[in-house]
């Protein structure tokens, strides 16, 4: 589990194919690798994945091919978002994120709007009927507040720290983006189709 809230940018040096998906080797910038252990979950744009392999400063992961269908953003020489998995005793800033990424979505507007930037993302397939106002989203990894939401097409406030300290630095218009809807929403619609299929 994580909670959204990136630790680090780090940046995607090595893609290697495997029989079915790709290990990566990943700079992990500022995100400390001191205490990450063989098995260790981190979440790489949002997707968690397991440490393979550490170094001083690089750590690798193995990407199945079926998580390369749903995702976006692993390639090589690409910037990613960094959270390493929540303990017990962590304060939870952002909201329980699985790291289990829902669908891509594709960035629509992203404007500044007086000291904050304005995000408006096109959700895809049936993740808009879990998306609500005020409700939670993790959008790349970070844990974010929806203002608004009509049809599949939801928005957001970035304050600057947010953009300055994420990889949304360098998001632009028709970028596309890794969605995970907030858990309890998914429990929702579960326990209310209970029975139906």
């Amino acid at each position: 589990m994580f909670t959204g809230i990136v630790s680090a940018v780090g940046r995607i040096v090595s893609a290697k194919p495997l029989d079915e998906g790709v290990r990566l080797i990943v700079d992990a910038g500022a995100l400390d690798l001191a205490d990450v252990a063989l098995g260790d979950s981190i979440a790489v744009n949002g997707v968690c994945l397991t440490v393979v392999d550490c170094h001083a400063s690089q750590f690798e992961v193995d990407v199945s091919a079926a998580t390369l269908e749903v995702t976006c953003g692993l390639v090589e020489g690409g910037f990613v978002n960094l959270e390493k998995a929540l303990r017990l005793s962590d304060r939870l800033g952002g909201h329980l994120v699985s790291g289990h990424v829902d669908g891509v979505g594709t960035v629509m507007v992203f404007e500044p709007r007086g000291e904050s930037w304005f995000l408006r993302i096109a959700a895809p397939g049936d993740l808009p009927r879990y998306i609500a106002r005020k409700g939670s989203i993790t959008v790349n990894g970070v844990s974010l507040t929806v203002n608004a939401v009509e049809g599949d097409i939801f928005d957001i406030n970035i304050i600057p720290h947010t953009r300055a300290v994420t990889t949304f630095a360098q998001l632009g218009a028709g970028d596309p983006v890794n969605l995970e809807v907030d858990l309890l929403a998914r429990y929702a619609e579960r326990a209310r189709t209970w029975g139906e299929d």
